[in-house]
Parts: structure tokens; C-alpha cells; sequence
């Protein structure tokens, strides 16, 4: 007997696409409007989430989102330095779009990582056996 259900599994694979459109969505037009990175990457996070609540599955690779974290905190910390320090904020004043979209593109990525990252290690531990 399987512990899920088949009709929240099959009506959460049609809402997963709209959550990835929504949360790309948010990312993307986060300099223009309120929202970015940080709330579209919430929103990535909860397909994770909810495919582990819905379908639980214990083969997660959690290194490969703690390797994507890191990658993409070197990159948020190295990108303002190069953008500021190369003079490419007075030079080009047409980057600054293109700048904030990939600075919250990666804070998004990154939130999503983080999130899962922190929600399957709280349900790693509580299933450990004691």
C-alpha cells in the first residue's frame, strides 16, 4: 500500500510549472517591482518542499545544493566588486538592468538552495533512528 496520495501527487504535477514560472517570475522582474531573489527563491524552494511532503523520497543529493550555495555566494559577493571596482556602472549605465537581474537570479537560486537545504536536513534529522 503506497503512504501518498495518487490524486495530490497527480494534481501536484501540474501546479510544479506554474510555481517555476511564478518563481522565475518574481526573480526576474524583481528590479522593477516588489519581489526578487529572495521571494521567488522562497517560492522555488516550495516545489522541493512540497514534492518531499507529498512523495517522501530519501535519495535528496544534498551536497550538489550545498556546492550550487557556496558557487553562488562567491559569485553575489564577487559580482558587485568587479561591477563597482571595472568601472562598468559609469561606463555602461545600460548594465545596471542586466546587473540586478543577475544579482537576483542568483540570490533566488542561492534562497533556494539555502531553503531546501535547511528543510531536508530538519527531516533527515528527525528520521535519523535514535
Amino acid at each position: 500500500m503506497n503512504d501518498h496520495s495518487d490524486l495530490l501527487s497527480k494534481s501536484l504535477d501540474i501546479i510544479y510549472p506554474f510555481l517555476i514560472v511564478f518563481g522565475g517570475y518574481i526573480i526576474i522582474n524583481g528590479h522593477i517591482s516588489p519581489g526578487g531573489g529572495f521571494q521567488g527563491g522562497a517560492i522555488l524552494a516550495s516545489v522541493y518542499i512540497s514534492k518531499y511532503l507529498v512523495m517522501p523520497i530519501y535519495d535528496y543529493q544534498l551536497d550538489i545544493f550545498k556546492k550550487m550555495e557556496k558557487l553562488l555566494l562567491v559569485i553575489i559577493i564577487l559580482m558587485p566588486f568587479s561591477f563597482i571596482f571595472f568601472g562598468a556602472m559609469n561606463k555602461f549605465p545600460d548594465w545596471n538592468i542586466l546587473y540586478l537581474m543577475l544579482m537576483n537570479i542568483s540570490i533566488g537560486i542561492k534562497v533556494a538552495c539555502g531553503i531546501t537545504i535547511i528543510f531536508l536536513r530538519f527531516v533527515f534529522f528527525e528520521t535519523r533512528s535514535l
